[in-house]
């Protein structure tokens, strides 16, 4: 059920990761780390492959650091040519009123613009301004 064994037993991991909270499998992931000198991620990329390595590995981002993983999502659908007009729209309003000045501050951290200037400098007119002010909260 995991590295060095012949085959991937999918379900192993999957049961891992649905069965226990967060904070228990960042534990985990510690661990993991600790026995095998090596992040958790590094395992499953080369034990798993397509959509189901990919679903994995966007859960574990979450799970470690989930400001980061959304800040994450929020860049890719504003990077590179055009815009991914749904992806931004959805992920700002789905996480406006959950942590959304947690995810400004990753987004801030990581990539050394605001989240507000990053759309600023995407979008445009009132979808723009509708946005940011989403984005900033009724707190600013």
């Amino acid at each position: 059920a995991g590295e060095a064994r012949l085959g991937t037993d999918e379900s192993a991991f999957i049961a891992i990761l649905s069965a226990q909270n967060y904070n228990q499998l960042r534990l985990i992931f510690n661990e993991y780390q600790k026995v095998s000198g090596h992040p958790i991620e590094q395992a499953i990329a080369a034990e798993f492959s397509g959509d189901i390595r990919d679903g994995l590995l966007a859960i574990i981002k979450s799970i470690k650091n989930r400001p980061a993983y959304f800040a994450e999502l929020l860049y890719n659908s504003m990077k590179g040519f055009g815009t991914r007009d749904t992806d931004l729209i959805r992920l700002v309003v789905t996480r406006s009123e959950i942590d959304m000045a947690d995810i400004r501050s990753a987004y801030q951290q990581l990539y050394g613009t605001s989240l507000g200037q990053a759309i600023a400098s995407d979008c445009s007119g009132a979808y723009k301004d509708g946005l940011i002010a989403i984005v900033k909260g009724f707190y600013h």
